[in-house]
């Protein structure tokens, strides 16, 4: 199981995130501010649970580029 968690609220909008994971990531037209897909979201944390572990790779190269570090990636 993958688990990303998105902490919207700090998102400054540089797109890295969609860049580097293009399924699980979109830009908000509204507010210019990431989206994170087919998440839950609870007390301003966005969460996507996935059993699909291929998107692994991605989301940790997401994570490891987004300037302000609102992006957590776990494989349990």
């Amino acid at each position: 199981m993958v688990i990303i968690t998105l902490q919207r609220n700090k998102c400054i909008g540089c797109n890295y995130c969609v860049e580097l994971a293009p399924k699980q990531f979109q830009m908000s037209k509204k507010d210019g501010k990431s989206v994170l897909l087919h998440a839950q979201e609870k007390k301003g944390f966005h969460t996507l649970k996935s059993p699909d572990q291929s998107i692994y790779e991605d989301n940790i190269k997401a994570k490891e580029a987004c300037p302000v570090k609102i992006i957590s990636v776990k494989l349990t």
